[in-house]
């Protein structure tokens, strides 16, 4: 059930509109956009107000500068949204346009520390707030808790959407439930296994995470990188009440470079020699993971099975995606890698959810709060 306030709830026609984006988009060396999947899912919400004849304005970060970065400016953004829209698309606050763009909110350092002060500049002379960036909402930042605090906020459509479709991995699951984890690190996904473990049927776990559980299991990974100070937990998990949900990889594809064309093998998990650095699952691992998710009714997926930007070590991500792509389960993928994985390979539009957000979809699963959520939720209550 939906706590929040949306855009069917407001009447923007001539309401001057701030709009946050989730526009942080790759850029190669030369500062051109690599990828532009998250300003195509911005547009449903810009043109909309645009349709609705509201003055609108979009904020966004881009990457991680430390203070103002031409390489990370936001005109290039710009560029595309008005190449995407056909819009009138100009940068300032200040500009008569169809959409004006803000420059890059993380050139103010009191962004990340949510300052009230630049919270106030972000907010004057705003009408209405419209939070549609699911990939911030977990950061309590200027341009996502603070400005909230200030203009009446509703969420965005793309934010709706998102917040929706992980209430189908949250909230009542269809059961068989499959969560399939990748990536490199299992800090980074720790507190979701936490959560996840007693809820879900079976963690199917891959990439360079599976040697930190692996090493705790016992069995010698060779040169492949491990979490030493996540050990203890892992052990934990495994020997826990939930442990027999959790299955790792049978085989790996070992190589002793981590090159993208050096000599490789399959290799059982009990036999990798301690040169060998694991890349990727083998094919037993891969095929129980297909058929462990075909066989299931819910199934997320974050992170890549092994270093899927390689050819060589691409078949553990492409099992998996294909998998999902048939599953006649309600399927979702979050975080950037395994979303521009399915992207990369074709699948996209055979997966239920392919989310914009990595960490605030972890978090979601982890079972917290969000903070750019709670806002939305504050204006909701005072609108009752």
């Amino acid at each position: 059930m939906k706590k929040y306030l949306t855009l069917d709830d407001v009447d923007v026609s001539g309401a001057r509109v701030l709009v946050r984006s989730d526009l942080n988009v790759p850029l190669d060396e030369d500062g051109a956009i690599t990828d532009d999947f998250r300003i195509k899912s911005a547009l449903p919400a810009l043109e909309r107000l645009v349709a609705e004849r509201a003055k609108v304005t979009v904020c966004s970060h881009l990457g991680r500068p430390r203070g103002p970065n031409p390489h990370y400016s936001m005109k290039v953004v710009a560029e595309r949204l008005a190449e995407l829209t056909g819009y009138e698309v100009t940068m300032g606050r200040h500009a008569d346009s169809d959409i004006k763009v803000l420059e890059n909110t993380r050139f103010d350092e009191g962004e990340t520390s949510n300052d009230p002060i630049l919270a106030a500049r972000f907010a004057d002379g705003m009408d209405l707030f419209v939070q549609d960036a699911f990939g911030s909402v977990h950061r309590a930042h200027a341009s996502t808790v603070g400005v909230a605090s200030l203009v009446k906020s509703v969420a965005g459509p793309l934010l709706d959407r998102e917040l929706s479709a992980f209430r189908r991995f949250t909230d009542d699951p269809l059961s068989p439930y499959t969560m399939v984890l990748g990536g490199a690190k299992v800090s980074d996904k720790l507190g979701l296994i936490e959560n996840l473990l007693p809820k879900v049927d079976q963690i199917l776990i891959g990439g360079g995470m599976c040697f930190t559980f692996l090493k705790a299991r016992g069995e010698s990974v060779g040169a492949s990188v491990i979490q030493e100070d996540m050990l203890e937990s892992a052990a934990g998990l495994l020997e826990g009440e939930y442990g027999d949900k959790i299955m790792l990889p049978l085989d790996v594809v070992a190589s002793t470079s981590f090159t993208k064309s050096g000599a490789n093998r399959i290799v059982d998990v009990h036999s990798l020699s301690e040169h060998e650095i694991g890349l990727d699952i083998g094919p037993s691992t891969y095929n129980l993971f297909a058929d462990t998710i075909r066989r299931s009714k819910t199934i997320f997926w974050n992170g890549p099975m092994g270093v899927f930007e390689w050819e060589s070590y691409r078949k553990g991500t492409e099992r998996v995606a294909s998998a999902m792509a048939a599953s006649d389960g309600y399927t979702g993928v979050g975080g950037g890698d395994s979303a521009a994985a399915v992207r990369m390979l074709g699948y996209e539009d055979q997966i239920d959810h392919l989310s914009t957000g990595g960490g605030a979809g972890l978090e979601l699963l982890e079972g917290r709060a969000l903070p750019g959520v709670e806002v939305l939720e504050r204006w909701a209550r005072e609108s009752e």
